[in-house]
């Protein structure tokens, strides 16, 4: 079942994006969000699409304003079967995953997630991570992984910021160590040195998501792409119920 959720004038729905139309809007958004952002070189530019070969073969979810019409969030989902078909997971072009075929239970890869400005707030992303979860307990995959970006417009100040916080409390390699195939330049930055995290990596963290090594250099991008493991027994209580058939 759908979720939707009330916010004020808004009302926003989670859906299954199925059919030609819906992949379209959803890489519309894509477009949208991640060439303003990143001034990424994004394939199907001139269509003002984002869009790559994986698309084909993923699952797409979103979040649709219903008093507009319009799709306001959206991720892709690549399972184990997929990727196989495919010759590997979208996140094994980044990273070389040492131990990913030794995770017990099923994988499911997330990506491509992107939120409209204006609604990004917590409403938003709680309606994207019920759908999120009815798919995890659909299918009964034991891990959700993939990777989260930091923006490299200043040179990777910010990204080594965020990154000292992170390896602090956040760095785990008992299930997964991602390798990064292209690694960051090191920065000497100050310790006490601030840095906003961006607003879906810190989502992942609060999930109870765990980082598998040091991120890479997404050039197309303009990225740093920080990789990330949940394993579904170790989410936070706090968003557990969201995953009730998972726990």
């Amino acid at each position: 079942m759908n979720k939707i959720d009330t916010q004020g004038a808004r009302r926003l729905q989670a859906e299954r994006l199925e059919g030609a139309v819906a992949l379209r809007e959803a890489q519309a958004l894509r477009y949208a969000v991640f060439s303003s952002e990143f001034e990424a070189r994004l394939k199907g530019a001139e269509l003002g699409l984002d869009m790559d070969d994986f698309d084909a073969h993923c699952a797409h979810i979103g979040v649709r304003d219903l008093n507009s019409g319009r799709l306001v969030a959206t991720t892709r989902l690549l399972d184990h079967q997929a990727a196989q078909r495919l010759g590997g997971f979208y996140s094994e072009e980044e990273f070389s995953l040492h131990g990913l075929a030794r995770l017990e239970g099923p994988v499911l890869e997330i990506g491509r997630t992107c939120v409209a400005p204006e609604y990004r707030n917590g409403g938003t992303i709680a309606v994207l991570w019920a759908e999120l979860a009815e798919v995890l307990n659909e299918g009964g995959y034991s891990y959700l992984m993939g990777c989260a970006s930091i923006p490299m417009k200043d040179g990777g100040i910010q990204a080594e910021a965020i990154m000292q916080r992170l390896r602090g409390r956040y760095l785990c390699n008992e299930h997964l160590r991602a390798e990064p195939r292209t690694p960051l330049p090191r920065l000497q930055v100050p310790d006490n040195l601030s840095a906003e995290m961006p607003p879906l990596l810190k989502a992942y963290m609060r999930l109870g998501a765990k980082i598998c090594g040091e991120p890479c250099w997404d050039q197309d991008f303009q990225v740093a792409d920080v990789f990330i493991l949940l394993k579904r027994d170790q989410l936070c209580p706090r968003y557990a119920r969201h995953f009730k058939a998972a726990v």
